[in-house]
């Protein structure tokens, strides 16, 4: 214990140097932004900003985004409130007490809630973070080329498991992320595969260009598609935030510890993320709290269960990508990005390797949770008049980004053609209905399973049964194989119970 709150002391001095602060700062601000912003996703204002970290040094890189993540968790609590318009699809649960609170005359009082469940919330989560990732990651020292693709596998399973829409619509989408993972060079034996005699193919397709395709031009072409045509909101007069006295706060101090925890733990199972730890947290009020019967009307649980939760996911999402290398959710598949980008792999040798960055991104969590809240108290109105904005212009700004961003990795305009035609793809997957988290997901975890699977056959003679008899490799490889049998046969009673009840008629 000594030992991890020297190091956190040590990260903590580490994020006072100003270039760092100053990463810290610009992330929470703009994450704020991106969460006020209706349909700029925290997802896509990560993917837009991770090209320009890639001339920075690795750790305010990932300090930055990482101050992004955990500020989009609440910026879009002001909308939710305030408009009834969620800036994230994570604080749809928010605003069904939080607006009928505002209606009711205390947009004030809800405005406080949301400020102190963010950050109880956050805090508990990145203790629980520091405390958590030591032992994972010494844990998975014990892994080897089986354990690390049975693991792989388990993430991606967890993708399609909890993607949007369809079992096999998710399947397809991950499919055709792993495909375009494969285009390049074969890292095991050199041979070339889907590069059309194309020289840049030949070195792969950068998972930046399909990320900023798929989220930020496919964004764009969806509202170019209804005319960049958002609706005027009313403004609100005197907007400001009250915090709820220390009485209320031990009133639902059981609550709070409940939903927070939940959300910790949801944020660790990868493939879930905060919009999951929101919905669920706001269930499990809505079906077994203290008040459950007046959810919905304005009550502060139905609050402080969703924001807690939601940031919460934050402290545990970054569990399994910095001890496994493991993303758990849409932004720490982007993070995982940039920490790629500066040639570094996430994992249990971390740890050991890079145990300084480690901790100073510990402590940038703590730090960057304070100045949020401190931020959204004082800076409520200046986020809210960011709503006059047009969206066409809104949009424009994005376009600018996505070409700045893929025209930085290689300086190739290939890569601009690229990302245009992943943009397309998006577009189509929104379409569609087709979930873009798998793809993603296989673009980036592709290479790294294939590695693993490579070097697995390789050390064992292309016995594939070590997958399945090895404990921690065949336990692993059985909660792969049941995320994904558990859609699979809900969907199935679905279809069954849709049968059945259209034979009923048919009876009478």
């Amino acid at each position: 214990m000594w030992d991890i709150l020297t190091q956190l002391g040590a990260g903590f001095l580490a994020c006072l140097h100003p270039v760092t602060l100053l990463m810290l700062v610009a992330g929470i601000v703009v994450g704020l932004l991106v969460g006020v912003l209706p349909g700029l996703t925290l997802v896509m204002g990560v993917v837009l900003f991770l090209p320009f970290t890639y001339k920075m040094e690795v750790t305010n890189a990932i300090v930055l985004l990482s101050a992004m993540y955990v500020s989009g968790t609440y910026g879009g609590a002001f909308t939710s409130i305030l408009f009834r318009i969620p800036g994230e699809p994570i604080h749809v649960p928010l605003l069904w007490d939080g607006y009928a609170m505002a209606r009711r005359g205390e947009p004030a009082r809800a405005l406080g809630w949301t400020l102190v469940a963010a950050f109880g919330g956050g805090m508990l989560s990145a203790v629980a973070m520091v405390l958590l990732t030591k032992p994972v990651a010494s844990f998975a020292l014990q892994f080897s080329s089986p354990e690390y693709f049975a693991i792989l596998l388990f993430g991606l399973m967890s993708v399609i498991a909890l993607g949007k829409g369809s079992l096999a619509n998710a399947l397809i989408s991950l499919c055709i992320g792993l495909l375009i993972a494969s285009v390049g060079t074969d890292a095991t034996y050199g041979s070339y595969r889907f590069t059309f005699d194309q020289p840049i193919l030949a070195d792969g397709i950068e998972f930046l260009v399909v990320m900023v395709g798929a989220y930020g031009v496919g964004e764009v072409l969806s509202r170019l598609e209804y005319g960049f045509s958002s609706k005027p909101l009313d403004k609100v007069a005197n907007a400001r935030t009250q915090l709820p006295s220390l009485g209320e706060m031990v009133r639902l101090k059981g609550m709070f510890l409940r939903s927070t925890l939940l959300g910790h733990v949801i944020g660790i199972i990868p493939g879930a993320g905060a919009t999951i730890a929101s919905f669920v947290c706001y269930g499990v009020e809505s079906q077994f709290g203290r008040r459950r019967r007046e959810m919905g009307s304005g009550v502060p649980e139905g609050i402080v269960a969703p924001q807690s939760a939601a940031t919460a996911s934050v402290g545990g999402g970054l569990i399994p990508l910095l001890a496994l290398g493991i993303p758990g959710s849409g932004a720490t598949a982007v993070i995982l990005g940039a920490f790629m980008l500066h040639g570094i792999q996430p994992g249990p040798q971390i740890m050991v390797s890079s145990s300084a960055m480690v901790y100073t991104i510990f402590a940038s969590i703590f730090i960057g949770i304070a100045v949020m809240c401190v931020l959204g108290y004082f800076a409520i109105r200046p986020l809210v008049a960011i709503l006059d904005f047009p969206e066409a212009i809104v949009s424009a700004f994005v376009m600018l980004f996505c070409f700045v961003g893929a025209l930085a990795i290689r300086s190739n305009t290939v890569d601009l053609w690229l990302m245009l035609g992943f943009g397309v793809l998006g577009y189509l997957f929104e379409r569609l209905k087709f979930p873009i988290a798998p793809l993603v997901l296989g673009v980036i975890l592709g290479p790294l399973a294939e590695e693993s699977f490579m070097n697995a056959m390789i050390s064992f003679s292309n016995d594939w049964t070590v997958f399945f008899t090895r404990p921690i490799s065949g336990t692993i490889m059985a909660l792969a194989l049941l995320t994904m049998a558990l859609p699979l046969v809900g969907m199935l009673r679905e279809r069954r119970a849709e049968a059945s009840g259209a034979l009923k008629p048919a009876a009478h």
